[in-house]
C-alpha cells in the first residue's frame, strides 16, 4: 500500500519537475552544473546541465568555456578542443577562455599550440598573471629555461608577491645560463680559540647541460698560518619534474687544512603548494670517516622563503645534531635577495666553517647572520654576507667567531 502511494506521489511531482527544468534559466542551470562539477565531481551531469543552458543562450561565453574545462577534465579531448575552437572563431577575448584552451594543449603535451594561444591571449590581456605564469609553465616542461625565465620575470614585474612564479623562477635558475665562473673569499676573526685569521679563495666553473648543472671547484685556504688546497666536483642532475640529485666529492692532500676526501649525496623534491624538501648525507674523511645525515624543508610565499635545516651525526656515544632557519626576502629575480639565518650547531657544508678532525662540531655553536645578494644587467652576480658564531671549542670554552664572505659570478 505504502509503495503504491510513493509511486502515485512521485508521478504527480514528475510534471511539476519537468515544468522546472524546463523554466530554469540558463544561470540557473549553470550553477547546478558548477555545484556537480565542482562540489560532487559529476562531470557527465555537469555537461548535460552546461549543454541544456547553451541551448537557451547559445552565445554564453562563459558557459561555453566551463565546458570546455569539463570535457578537458573528462578527457574528452575531441569535444573539449570542439567547443574551443568555435569560441576562437566568434573571436572570443575573454582571459579565461586563453587560459581553459592553452592549459588543455598544455596538459597534453601540445606545447607549441599552447604558446601560440598563450601568445594571442597576451595581445588582448599583456598584464595577465595567469597567462604568464601559464606560458612560463610550458617553456619549463618543454626544458626551454631562457623563455622560461622571462615569463616569471614577466609574472614578478606584474605582481612580485605571486608565489608560485617566485618558487619556479628559483627551480629553473640553474638551467637560464650554459656558463658561470665564480669567485668567493672568505675571511674569519676568531677572538679566543686561534691566534691567526683564516682566508679561504674559493674559484669554480659551472655548466648547465640538458640532464642537470656540473660545476668544479677549487679552494685554497689559509689556516693555521699554513696553507692547503682542495678540488671538488658537484653535480645536480634532474630526475623528473618533481625530483633532482645533488652528489658533490671533493679531495685535498692538505689534511687538517681540509679533508682528504668529502662525499655527498641529497634527493630534493618540488613539491605541491610551492614546498620543497631534502634528504641526503655528508662524509668527511680525515684519518676516520665523520657520517652526517641531513633534511630540510622549505617554503615560498610571497617574497620569501623559509627554510629549516637539520645534520645529524651518530656515534657510538650519543648522537649530535645542528639546526639553522633561513629566510629570504625577494626583491627582483631569483639572484636578488636580503637573507637572514640563525641557528644552533655547525654545518659540514663551507670550508670556512671550524669542522676539524677533532668533532669540534659536536660542541654548543650559537650562529646568526645575514647575505645581502644582487645581480647587474642578469648576468654579472654578486654576494656578501656575514655570520656571527659563539663557539664551545672545548668543552666549557667558548670564543667568537667573526665570518665575512665576498662572491661574484658571471654568467654567460
Amino acid at each position: 500500500m505504502m509503495k503504491t502511494f510513493f509511486s502515485f506521489l512521485l508521478l504527480l511531482l514528475l510534471p511539476f519537475t519537468l515544468y522546472s527544468q524546463e523554466n530554469a534559466t540558463s544561470d540557473d542551470l549553470f550553477a547546478k552544473a558548477r555545484k556537480a562539477a565542482f562540489d560532487e565531481k559529476d562531470y557527465p551531469t555537469a555537461i548535460k546541465l552546461a549543454q541544456q543552458a547553451l541551448e537557451k543562450s547559445p552565445d554564453y561565453t562563459d558557459i561555453s568555456i566551463f565546458l570546455g574545462r569539463v570535457y578537458t577534465w573528462s578527457d574528452d579531448l575531441t569535444s573539449a578542443r570542439q567547443v574551443f575552437d568555435k569560441l576562437d572563431q566568434r573571436n572570443v577575448k575573454d582571459e579565461d577562455f586563453f587560459i581553459a584552451y592553452a592549459s588543455l594543449e598544455y596538459w597534453n603535451n601540445q606545447y607549441d599550440k599552447a604558446i601560440s594561444i598563450i601568445d594571442k591571449g597576451l595581445s588582448y590581456h599583456p598584464q595577465s598573471e595567469a597567462l604568464w605564469l601559464l606560458k612560463a609553465k610550458v617553456y619549463n616542461s618543454n626544458n626551454q629555461y631562457i623563455e622560461a625565465e622571462k615569463a616569471t620575470s614577466s609574472v614578478l614585474e606584474i605582481n612580485p608577491k605571486n608565489t608560485e612564479a617566485r618558487a619556479l623562477c628559483n627551480r629553473i635558475k640553474e638551467f637560464t645560463s650554459k656558463n658561470a665562473l665564480g669567485i668567493t673569499y672568505n675571511f674569519s676573526h676568531f677572538d679566543k680559540q686561534f691566534d691567526n685569521d683564516w682566508h679561504i679563495v674559493s674559484v669554480s666553473y659551472k655548466r648547465a647541460t640538458s640532464i642537470g648543472s656540473f660545476i668544479i671547484k677549487g679552494n685554497y685556504a689559509n689556516k693555521f698560518a699554513q696553507n692547503g688546497t682542495q678540488i671538488e666536483l658537484e653535480a645536480y642532475p634532474r630526475i623528473s619534474k618533481t625530483f633532482y640529485l645533488y652528489a658533490g666529492a671533493g679531495y685535498s692532500n692538505d689534511v687538517g687544512i681540509f679533508p682528504k676526501y668529502r662525499t655527498g649525496v641529497s634527493l630534493y623534491a618540488n613539491l605541491p603548494h610551492s614546498f620543497e624538501g631534502e634528504l641526503g648525507y655528508r662524509q668527511l674523511y680525515f684519518s676516520s670517516n665523520i657520517w652526517m645525515y641531513t633534511a630540510s624543508v622549505g617554503k615560498y610565499y610571497k617574497n620569501f622563503w623559509f627554510n629549516l635545516r637539520t645534520y645529524i651525526s651518530p656515534d657510538h656515544k650519543n648522537i649530535s645534531q645542528s639546526y639553522t632557519g633561513t629566510m629570504r626576502y625577494y626583491t627582483k629575480g631569483a639572484y636578488d635577495y636580503f637573507g637572514f639565518q640563525i641557528g644552533t650547531g655547525i654545518s659540514p657544508e663551507e670550508n670556512i666553517n671550524n669542522l676539524l678532525e677533532n668533532e669540534t662540531y659536536k660542541l654548543k655553536t650559537f650562529k646568526v647572520g645575514g647575505e645581502y645578494n644582487f645581480s647587474i644587467n642578469k648576468s654579472n652576480l654578486f654576494s656578501v654576507s656575514a655570520t656571527y658564531y659563539n663557539q664551545e671549542y672545548r668543552p666549557n670554552e667558548k670564543g667568537n667567531q667573526f665570518d665575512i664572505n665576498l662572491g661574484y659570478t658571471k654568467t654567460f
